[in-house]
């Protein structure tokens, strides 16, 4: 029996969507079911508002919010909202990363650290938010303070657990294979507890980021002149129930990219760990 070299080639394994891994496939192809319940409920919405079954003064239509949404971005209302916010956010979580940072590492490397340190920092973060505003008015005032204190404090409660919690779970047998090396405190501090604390610490960096936002949000509509929580407030004493839903989104977007920008991170930082 002889085989022929066409014959050889046409049974010959191909590289093509077929014979890549599942998981290939749905790198190379996003999976649109999921916005399937996302467009049916707006429609859904548009719908209600068109028949009138939700009324204007309750919740605008989604075609009256995109072109709100337009409107104000024109204007430069929803620009100059937006850059005061985002500046308050990024300086809100460079106080607070800094100091969760700071304690996290503090508490999770000594035992006299974390006697002195987690202790009243796990009654703080218990406090309600809504519940120190009015403090943080007495204490710095209705200017900026406030607000930035406000996001500072949602940012540094779950960036600092991760990051204690982190280091707190390193690997036993990673530090004793160090120190069987022959590493310092410092080089098995370096090379071994934080590298293992990070991927702990990136899930606490995505939390304070969506902390933040929330915070912000809450510092906004309390005693603000500018912001995308003034634009709220000051649309909802008009009624303007589209402009209140642009401003929400806008929120919400910004939220959903500081997450993905974290999790691009992750996915690089972590390029070593199995997937």
């Amino acid at each position: 029996m002889s085989f022929s070299t066409t014959s050889l080639l046409d049974h010959a394994p191909t590289t093509t969507d077929r014979t890549l891994p599942p998981r290939t496939r749905r790198r190379r192809l996003p999976d649109l079911r999921r916005w399937i319940s996302p467009v049916a409920l707006i429609l859904l919405w548009q719908v209600s508002s068109a028949t009138g079954v939700l009324p204007p003064d309750k919740l605008s239509s989604p075609w009256t919010v995109l072109q709100s949404g337009v409107e104000v971005a024109r204007t430069g209302e929803l620009g100059a909202a937006f850059t005061v916010s985002l500046g308050r956010v990024a300086v809100g979580f460079l106080v607070g990363a800094t100091i969760a940072i700071a304690l996290g590492i503090a508490a999770g490397l000594s035992k006299w650290g974390e006697v002195l340190i987690d202790p009243p920092v796990q009654m703080l973060r218990t406090l309600p938010f809504l519940g120190l505003i009015p403090l943080f008015i007495l204490w710095f005032g209705i200017g900026e303070e406030p607000k930035i204190a406000l996001v500072a404090l949602g940012v540094a409660f779950p960036l600092y657990l991760n990051v204690h919690s982190g280091i707190r779970n390193s690997d036993d047998q990673l530090i004793e294979a160090t120190t069987a090396l022959g590493y310092t405190r410092a080089e098995r501090l370096w090379h071994a507890i934080l590298p293992g604390a990070i991927p702990q610490t990136l899930v606490g960096l995505r939390l304070s980021l969506g902390t933040a936002w929330l915070a912000l949000i809450v510092g906004e509509t309390v005693n603000a002149d500018a912001g995308l929580g003034y634009l709220i407030t000051n649309a909802r004493e008009f009624l303007r129930t589209d402009v209140v839903v642009v401003g929400l989104v806008v929120y919400a977007v910004l939220g959903l990219v500081t997450d993905f920008l974290v999790r691009l991170l992750e996915r690089r930082a972590l390029r070593w760990r199995a997937r």
